[in-house]
């Protein structure tokens, strides 16, 4: 089979198009044939190795996973004798970040904890841009910040993988939602159900004297300090993204303001999850979450595809057709 190899980290230039041999799976595993991919954040560590202390995970001096790719779908060709609940024929998509990734080629051998059947109204590519980034989106709104019905929920990088997600993901929990995005993106901001759309370049929020139950930070920069001072009494801050001095704040700052404070403020990471999958396969199928695809690149492009997405401006998602 055809895959995208990465023996070092490095920059996209280091990533090698490789026919190697395909996968055969044991007897707790499926053999997945890929249609489609996405990228995410964690594909980009797991290519340069940045921040550093992700190498504890991904390998110290040279990645422990060498096809990178997260986010799949797909269709089964042929399954382990213990697997109960998939079969021959089955359409798929998943997370593959927490069973060793590998989605960035033609074919992929999982456990089938790894996988949920597709919805049969969207596509591979639309199931694809799914997994790693809504899953980061409903984690973060309900387990990390206790979202409910009625709240005023702020999302800076509503624009994003994973604020497209969060935006529509707050809504249906009942939440008026003020999504933050560059100009070019307010209508795509605005489509996906936002109340409110404030357009970064002309106004800085925490200046606006607004005042948030929950704000999800998935973008950008802003000091911990301005996103406290824009939070209620008893409100949450949860930091997914953004620059590495964001994050910086968010795990050293964020716990000695939520304990000084009546505010909880915090950093955020995503866990692969079977149910909370299925949780989002059921708003797919309902019609109350779409996927945003910005470009798709062939395989073969996977490193012009990395390119992309270093330079931070994707509407929603980076598909990878197989």
């Amino acid at each position: 089979m055809k895959a995208i190899i990465s023996n070092k980290y490095g920059s996209p230039d280091d990533l090698e198009l490789k026919e190697i041999a395909a996968p055969i799976p044991n007897d707790d595993q499926v053999l997945v044939k890929i249609h489609a991919a996405s990228l995410n954040y964690g594909n980009l560590v797991l290519l340069t190795g940045k921040p550093f202390l992700a190498r504890f995970a991904f390998g110290l001096s040279k990645p422990k996973y060498i096809i990178p790719g997260g986010d799949i779908s797909g269709r089964i060709e042929s399954v382990g004798k213990n697997v109960k609940h998939l079969k021959p024929g089955d359409d798929v998509f998943g997370d593959l970040s927490g069973c060793g990734w590998g989605g960035f080629a033609e074919y992929v051998a999982v456990p089938e904890h790894a996988l949920v059947l597709k919805p049969e109204n969207i596509s591979f590519e639309e199931a694809a841009a799914v997994p790693m980034a809504a899953t980061t989106a409903l984690q973060s709104l309900r387990d990390k910040g206790k979202i409910t019905s009625g709240q005023k929920v702020l999302i800076n990088g509503a624009s994003g993988g994973v604020g497209t997600f969060a935006v529509q993901i707050a809504k249906s929990f009942g939440a008026e939602v003020t999504g933050v995005c560059s100009t070019r993106n307010i209508d795509i901001v605005k489509s996906l159900g936002a109340d409110y759309v404030i357009d970064y370049t002309k106004e800085d929020f925490t200046k606006n004297k607004e005042h948030y139950d929950l704000i999800l930070a998935v973008n950008g920069y802003q000091p911990i300090s301005a996103y406290n001072r824009s939070l209620r009494s008893n409100g949450r801050y949860v930091q997914v993204g953004g620059s590495g001095v964001q994050l910086t704040e968010a795990m050293v700052l964020g716990p000695l303001l939520s304990i000084s404070g009546n505010k909880k403020m915090g950093s955020f990471l995503q866990r692969a999850n079977q149910n909370d999958l299925k949780f989002i396969k059921d708003l797919l199928e309902a019609g109350k979450l779409k996927p945003i695809i910005d470009k798709s690149y062939a395989l073969s492009e996977v490193p012009n595809a990395f390119r992309y997405f270093e330079e931070g401006h994707t509407q929603g998602k980076i598909v990878i057709t197989i």
